[in-house]
């Protein structure tokens, strides 16, 4: 595997002896005073040109190593995206290196230096950039909400659950688990967020699926939030949205104290009951009576 500096030299030397790219940029992980030291950090590189249509069609994957694979993210077919302002490769290399460069007129150069905090210039041939604050995570931290931000939340967590009832009980348990992952899960993970924030402030980051979570959480949330993961099986996912359900309401009601807001939709003990009752809802039903779940 080549050494981070064999890396750096290369992204370099190939910058020095292309006249066009005019600056580069270190974004990510690798800029990141307090990150981990592992082999698998990506170079996340920017290099900042003049002409970017010189780019659009002009290969270089194959001059930075030999590849396992690669793709260009900017154009794609298959996902039907066109993304005119950059060009984007993502580089895997048989040593294990991997280098996700991005190549972007100069003029958006802000975009690059200064959204995202953990940013390093590595060369700036025209001084145009100037000297950009010490990397840090800032720009990834938890976001503390607003109320309505919050209450939104809220409603999209439990206005999803039905769906998952809805597929387990016609036995579409694709259906079922899309929805728990895509939908139940980026709300629980955002109030998971949040919850911390309460906990231990929001000046810092969680990391991208928020695996850090792990060590700012009561062990017993930790542990409850895992078994939110399920195999793709009736009983499973079940058991994965009640217990996603109860352990929202939980951190929910907890962050909203946290945080002086209120909460007065019912959703806690409504949802669960309608999920109760479609969990109990005969195979062969024709309709839904839920005179005894809600008029008492």
């Amino acid at each position: 595997m080549r050494s981070e500096q064999e890396m750096y030299d290369l992204i370099l030397h190939y910058a020095n002896t292309h006249e066009d790219i005019r600056a580069v940029i270190l974004n990510g992980s690798r800029a990141n005073p307090k990150r981990i030291v592992d082999p698998f950090n990506d170079f996340d590189i920017v290099y900042l040109v003049h002409d970017l249509s010189v780019y659009k069609n002009k290969a270089i994957h194959h001059d930075f190593g030999e590849l396992l694979i690669y793709q260009r993210t900017d154009i794609s077919e298959l996902f039907a995206e066109n993304y005119p302002d950059f060009v984007c490769y993502l580089m895997q290399f048989k040593d294990g290196n991997r280098i996700d460069l991005t190549i972007a007129d100069i003029s958006h150069f802000h975009r690059y230096c200064y959204e995202d905090r953990l940013s390093v210039v590595l060369l700036d041939k025209d001084g145009v950039i100037g000297r950009l604050l010490q990397p840090d995570e800032r720009s990834h931290y938890i976001q503390k909400p607003s109320e309505r931000m919050f209450q939104e939340c809220r409603t999209e967590f439990f206005w999803t659950a039905p769906y998952v009832a809805k597929g387990l009980w016609r036995n579409q348990l694709l259906y079922a688990q899309e929805h728990m992952e895509k939908c139940i899960r980026k709300m629980l993970l955002q109030m998971l967020f949040w919850y911390c924030g309460t906990l231990s402030g929001f000046d810092q980051s969680l990391g991208k699926c928020g695996d850090r979570m792990a060590a700012l959480l009561p062990k017993r949330i930790w542990e409850t939030y895992l078994r939110t993961y399920a195999l793709c099986h009736k009983e499973d996912i079940w058991q994965a949205l009640e217990t996603a359900c109860a352990l929202f309401t939980e951190i929910s009601k907890d962050t909203a104290c946290a945080l002086n807001f209120s909460i007065d939709d019912g959703y806690d003990t409504d949802i669960p009951a309608y999920l109760n009752y479609v969990k109990t809802l005969p195979c062969d039903a024709k309709t839904l009576d839920l005179s005894e779940v809600f008029d008492k």
